[in-house]
């Protein structure tokens, strides 16, 4: 008789030391139980460090269910629907295409697998437990994050931008490097060019992005010119996540409160710089 063609999806949400560790038993103890299973087929062992809301953002995930649907596995072994994944309907979508795919897959912890009727309705039930849990981490992330900015705490969500690095406490440290070029974005535009202008002088003259990249965008280049933190402040909350399933964030338009701290660290332009550029893209838009 064929074997049974056997993979094992694994995953942490971080890159903590014990979540580490965890990560590595995982992958340990599946190759293990399937390379023993005299009537089982090691594929692959599957292993991430992801969060578990968002599909996209889990390659290791999207590679399997595509050796899923190309037919070269046969059962999947999970620890957890947690650990599978904590959208609840992309959770039972995913289910239910590997169902109709032929693909069994079994979690541990809950003793399901999603070919029996009554335990899919189950896998249901225990899904939204694992959103649920999921909702109220964010939620609970966010309040810690927004009483930390009421009790005047910086919480920077960036972690590198033009000019500045983060040093071991998360406070910002200048890099002269690129601050140079902070400068100079800032003294051609109170001279009187332009986005495009200045774009195209960046490009022409190899300077690149933070990211390493040849090409600007007029869009990076206005916020630059707009970034209160190259003044030495920092303004707190401009934007937030709307949906901690999707990630997608939004300009915060007074949903929210917004903290502000000025003089927070050293300054990159002065403050008589800044004024000037703020009134002139001011001017621009009458």
């Amino acid at each position: 008789m064929n074997k049974l063609r056997v993979a094992a999806y694994c995953r942490v949400s971080t890159n903590h030391d014990e979540q580490e560790s965890s990560l590595e038993a995982q992958i340990s103890y599946y190759e293990k139980l399937i390379t023993e299973h005299k009537g089982w087929q090691l594929v692959k062992i599957y292993a991430e460090r992801a969060s578990g809301t968002q599909l996209k953002k889990r390659p290791e995930f999207m590679k399997m269910l595509k050796a899923c649907k190309s037919g070269k596995i046969d059962l999947i072994m999970t620890k957890s629907i947690s650990r599978f994944g904590r959208n609840t309907l992309d959770t039972l979508k995913t289910l239910y295409e590997l169902f109709n795919s032929g693909v069994k897959v079994y979690f541990e912890k809950e003793n399901l697998n999603n070919y029996d009727k009554e335990m899919r309705v189950m896998m249901g039930i225990y899904a939204g437990f694992a959103q649920e849990e999921s909702k109220n981490m964010s939620d609970n992330i966010k309040w810690g994050i927004r009483e930390r900015m009421r009790e005047g705490k910086v919480c920077l969500n960036c972690t590198r931008f033009l000019g500045y690095d983060k040093d071991e406490n998360g406070r910002l440290v200048i890099v002269e490097s690129e601050a140079v070029f902070v400068r100079k974005i800032f003294d051609l535009y109170l001279n009187g060019w332009g986005v495009r202008k200045i774009k195209k002088y960046l490009e022409e003259n190899g300077i690149k992005t933070v990211t390493g990249k040849d090409v600007w965008s007029t869009s990076t280049i206005d916020r630059i010119l707009s970034n209160e933190k190259y003044v030495g402040d920092v303004l707190m909350q401009k934007s937030f996540t709307e949906d901690f399933l999707t990630g997608k964030r939004k300009k915060n338009e007074g949903e929210l409160d917004m903290y502000f701290i000025e003089n927070n660290h050293e300054a990159i332009v002065s403050r008589e710089i800044f004024e000037k550029v703020k009134e002139r893209k001011l001017k621009s838009r009458i």
